[in-house]
């Protein structure tokens, strides 16, 4: 797949997550059943207006790329409606080590060469870096991702759970902008808010203002709260949970939309333009999610979600 190929235009705000494609997280072999099930999530996104595909080197072992390589070769057609984002650096245990990150030249063009393989393309529009690796040498990674771009194997690159401090070190050796930066933000990781409203400095204060600032797309995993406030059954949470979960509801019932649309909203209503990325298989919920983009919480509900998730009023 080539960037020429891909259509870029007025796409949906909303990622589709492929880490829940390919069955297990082992060696059991991918299934006609597995790829019937790439095929509907595929169809199901695409119908709702996404377009975007996240995947990773380590999703299923490896398996999700596969299955959505299977599905991209039966129906080739595909190739101009989707853009497709993979990540590597995380290394599972084995024979040489532990669980590891490997920001090194020869695993980044390593895995390249994988992905490309297991989706059965030629280009990888964005790669991501998957989680900072306390070993990364800049210029090394700069070598990797110029190599990368030359050869024609990756469009763009973006990270995944870096602070603005790593992104401005990595970015000072690149030729490249980053494009993009993955973080868990959602109703219930909070920390990239919690730090612009109260007075507790950390580590990653600033990163949500670096990124606006240098037009990273911000990109939310962990957007559903794993269905915490979506049908999740509450009663044995605390008194917080049950508050947030009531009050998603109530605006579900304000705004007619599904209870997914509102946890999505609530994220879509910053300014920094969040795209979530949803990992839902079922097609209904899917299509819960992408009602999110059909309506606009007011600053009032947006606060309300707010105050309810913190568990106390504003500072």
């Amino acid at each position: 797949m080539s960037s020429q190929n891909v259509n870029k235009g007025n796409r949906s705000q909303l990622i589709y997550g492929c880490m829940g494609l390919g069955g297990g997280w082992d060696d059991s072999p991918i299934t006609a059943q597995h790829i019937q099930q790439a095929h509907q999530v595929i169809d199901t996104a695409i119908e709702s207006g996404i377009t975007v595909f996240d995947h990773a080197d380590i999703y299923t072992r490896g398996k999700a790329e596969k299955v959505f390589g299977i599905a991209l070769k039966d129906r080739p057609e595909l190739a101009d409606q989707l853009t497709i984002q993979s990540k590597c650096g995380i290394r599972f245990a084995d024979e040489t080590g532990p669980g590891r990150y490997d920001f090194s030249k020869t695993h980044i063009l390593n895995m390249v060469d994988g992905i490309l393989e297991r989706l059965g393309i030629e280009q990888i529009d964005t790669l991501l870096l998957h989680r900072p690796d306390p070993l990364m040498v800049p210029e090394e990674v700069a070598e990797a991702v110029e190599a990368l771009q030359q050869s024609g194997k990756i469009r763009q690159l973006g990270v995944s759970n870096m602070n603005l401090h790593q992104m401005a070190l990595l970015q000072s050796a690149l030729t490249t902008p980053i494009v993009c930066n993955q973080l868990e933000m959602s109703l219930t990781k909070r920390d990239w808010l919690e730090e612009g409203v109260t007075s507790h400095a950390s580590s990653t204060l600033g990163t949500v203002e670096y990124c606006r600032s240098n037009n990273i797309e911000l990109q939310a995993w962990g957007s559903l709260s794993q269905g915490l406030f979506t049908g999740r059954d509450v009663s044995n949470q605390q008194e917080t949970v049950k508050n947030t979960a009531a009050t998603v509801a109530e605006l579900g019932d304000k705004y007619q939309v599904s209870t997914e649309a509102i946890v999505l909203g609530w994220l879509l209503r910053h300014p920094a333009k969040i795209a979530p990325v949803i990992g839902t298989t079922n097609p209904d919920r899917i299509r819960a999610c992408a009602q999110a983009e059909s309506f606009e919480l007011t600053r009032e509900d947006w606060y309300s979600l707010f105050v309810a998730a913190r568990g106390q009023q504003m500072p």
